[in-house]
């Protein structure tokens, strides 16, 4: 297993989303209005706003993370080109890291692309915590990312996967939504990182051990 192969099929699936740009547009256009939505039904109260601001984004976060790995293996389904990829010699972990770095990259465009909307929508002074803010959505990511790819290779060929995808995923990512949005709330309130650090080392280990235990049974899914 190399860098080098896991960052040539991430960079394969990368250039694959930058030419059409289609999937960012509709999933940026989503995360506003799903943020316009809260705004609306939160009403004008900003004491109300800024409790519910950590909660809002992640939510945001999630929806359009979920529409956007559920196109994790959609290019390979549709081509009939998994079989070829798997038949490439090395380790098919090199598969799962490649899908999992470029679904990450791709999110994290996302998320940086959101956080002005979110300071527009909600009148947050968000730009002083925005390095800690950015962390926290990295680390929060990484984890979501970790279990969303490898049920993303699960449920390709499933009829149903539009409804099973959600369904398995988010019961596995509620410990890294609860320390997300509880780290992003910490920074959003101005607390920095002494509040927010228990936060961020819960969230590191469990993206090392999302990742670690996805990896193992990634091979196992595949062969299935």
């Amino acid at each position: 297993m190399s860098a080098g192969q896991v960052w040539a099929l991430a960079r394969k699936d990368l250039l694959t989303e930058g030419r059409s740009k289609e999937t960012l547009n509709g999933l940026l256009f989503f995360a506003a209005l799903v943020l316009l939505i809260f705004g609306f039904a939160l009403g004008p109260d900003p004491a109300r706003l800024t409790q519910a601001a950590a909660g809002v984004l992640w939510v945001a976060f999630i929806l359009t993370g979920v529409l956007g790995l559920m196109r994790a293996f959609q290019v390979e389904r549709e081509n009939e080109c998994l079989e070829g990829l798997l038949l490439y010699p090395g380790d098919r972990g090199v598969l799962y890291l490649g899908k999992l770095l470029g679904n990450v990259v791709f999110m994290l465009a996302l998320e940086v692309a959101v956080f002005p909307c979110f300071a527009f929508f909600y009148n947050m002074p968000i730009w002083g915590a925005l390095p800690g803010l950015v962390l926290t959505a990295a680390l929060g990511t990484v984890g979501f990312a970790a279990v969303g790819t490898l049920f993303a290779a699960m449920t390709m060929h499933l009829r149903a996967r539009e409804v099973m995808f959600p369904l398995l995923l988010l019961p596995f990512v509620v410990p890294v939504l609860l320390a997300a949005v509880k780290g992003t709330e910490a920074f959003l309130r101005g607390a920095g990182r002494t509040e927010a650090f228990p936060w961020l080392t819960l969230l590191g280990l469990f993206d090392l051990v999302f990742v670690t235990v996805s990896l193992f049974a990634f091979e196992w899914v595949v062969e299935d």
